[in-house]
């Protein structure tokens, strides 16, 4: 049955994002051999943050237009202020984030990447965490908002802050794992 290393996860993100949410969960699915596709509304270059102040860039490898969902065994949304603030404006990511959850397949955001759960309005009845500013919105999208590293329900998998990046991405290959087995 397939496991983590015979995965590919795809990754939506553009400028604001925050460096660590996007290249550590990104470095550990690649150690572990998984394939993963980093997607944008654009293949320029986008601009990490070390949250306040600039960081890494990264070239995404296709475009927002360019995903086939049908490719993918789950996907990634990193926070970050802006990257999310951006993306929840974009109505391709929006639809995207919106049929992946429909499709069953993992969908893990962290931080401020939930905002995209909200504006893909896939929160109503699921337990979610996410960094404090974003709470409020998750509970008015009619999401039950707890304060742990991890909350996972049905397929969507939430985190707090960087400082649960190991959690998060551990919870993320569990669900990547089982979700093959069950499609296997």
């Amino acid at each position: 049955m397939p496991a983590i290393e015979e995965s590919r996860i795809l990754m939506i993100a553009t400028d604001g994002f925050e460096q660590s949410e996007l290249f550590d969960p990104r470095q550990a699915l690649i150690d572990a051999g998984a394939e993963v596709v980093l997607a944008s509304p654009e293949t320029k270059p986008i601009q990490g943050m070390k949250h306040d102040e600039k960081g890494d860039t990264i070239t995404p490898e296709i475009t927002l237009e360019a995903v086939k969902i049908a490719e993918y065994d789950g996907l990634i949304l990193p926070g970050g202020v802006a990257n999310p603030d951006t993306l929840r404006t974009n109505e391709k990511a929006v639809a995207l984030i919106r049929a992946f959850v429909e499709s069953g397949k993992p969908v893990a955001a962290i931080c401020h990447a939930p905002w995209l759960l909200v504006e893909a309005d896939v929160v109503r009845g699921k337990t979610v965490t996410s960094w404090p500013s974003v709470r409020t919105d998750l509970a008015n999208a009619g999401g039950q908002v707890v304060d742990m590293q991890v909350a996972i329900d049905g397929n969507i998998i939430t985190s707090r802050n960087p400082d649960d990046i190991p959690a998060f991405v551990e919870a993320f290959r569990k669900a990547v794992s089982e979700s093959q087995t069950v499609a296997a």
